[in-house]
């Protein structure tokens, strides 16, 4: 049975308006399994932060993100103010946009499902990455729960952003090849508490869960409860990207010679030049970055 408290911040244009439609069928799973939804819809961009910390202050059993990971993103910078939990709210996640990796990682459906794992899963430790680094108005902090990036991968994120939304996660594809094209590489320095790298590089993403792209495997091993994050930082050409994608998808392209591979509590990425932070799809800045892990930080219905 699920928790009997329970807010559902649904983005309801997700999925191309799909989850709107789905979000009926929803709700009446989770009453007929004894549950008491609260349903809490979001209009604009950032809502979901305010509404997840409102339910969670209210204190509600479990905030659930209904849609892809731009919503699960925002529902966890509500739920966490300061590094601590806002409530006692687990966080529950129905995979219900145009794409959710953070889902994948636990292996939760991909649409609503009878089973309401992503509600009423006993609950499991989940680490949470946070994010410190520059802004367009100046010092900022962000939460994530998947993977971030420095560098192209986070510039070819910007661009599709300018894409029309109703395109879907193909617009990351269309932003790839233009992105690939004008990105130059760029001297960084990464320090952690134990280890540095310092070289030209186009890429570094940082992993707390495993999958990201729209089903890339770019972590696989990869523990979203094991208080660490991983980095792998891509100092081989830029056409390497091209070779690497199918690699990407199948989990295979670790170890490489062009992937510089690091674990640590904490990473500080500086480059000779800004280049732009995203996570969790969604860029907020730039560098000087630091990215750091509050382990456990929140649970996970899962």
């Amino acid at each position: 049975m699920p928790p009997a408290r329970i807010s559902l911040v649904v983005n309801p244009r997700a999925g191309k308006g799909r989850v709107g439609k789905e979000l009926p069928r929803l709700v009446a799973l989770i009453e007929a399994k004894g549950g008491k939804p609260e349903v809490l819809t979001t209009d604009r961009p950032g809502h979901a932060v305010e509404l997840a910390r409102e339910a969670s202050r209210r204190g509600a059993d479990t905030v659930v993100a209904v849609g892809g990971d731009g919503t699960v993103n925002e529902v966890v910078n509500g739920m966490v103010i300061d590094d601590r939990p806002v409530g006692p709210a687990a966080l529950g996640v129905v995979a219900a946009g145009s794409g959710c990796d953070f889902a994948r990682s636990f292996g939760l459906p991909k649409d609503v499902d009878d089973d309401l794992a992503g509600i009423e899963g006993p609950g499991r430790p989940l680490d949470v990455g946070k994010v410190h680094c520059a802004g367009r108005d100046g010092p900022l902090v962000r939460y994530f729960v998947n993977v971030a990036e420095a560098g192209m991968g986070a510039a070819t994120v910007e661009r599709a952003a300018r894409y029309p939304r109703w395109i879907g996660r193909t617009r990351y594809v269309v932003a790839f090849w233009p992105t690939l094209v004008r990105f130059r590489p760029i001297e960084i320095h990464v320090t952690t508490p134990t280890d540095s790298y310092v070289g030209r590089a186009h890429n570094a993403v940082i992993t707390n869960a495993r999958y990201f792209g729209g089903g890339m495997h770019i972590a696989p091993h990869s523990d979203p409860s094991d208080g660490q994050l991983d980095l792998q930082v891509n100092v081989g050409p830029k056409r390497q990207a091209v070779t690497l994608i199918p690699k990407f998808y199948r989990g295979t392209h670790l170890p490489d010679s062009r992937i510089v591979q690091l674990t640590a509590s904490s990473f500080a990425i500086e480059s000779a030049r800004p280049i732009p932070v995203e996570a969790d799809g969604e860029v907020f800045g730039e560098t000087p970055a630091t990215f750091t892990v509050l382990p456990g930080l929140l649970r996970l219905r899962a």
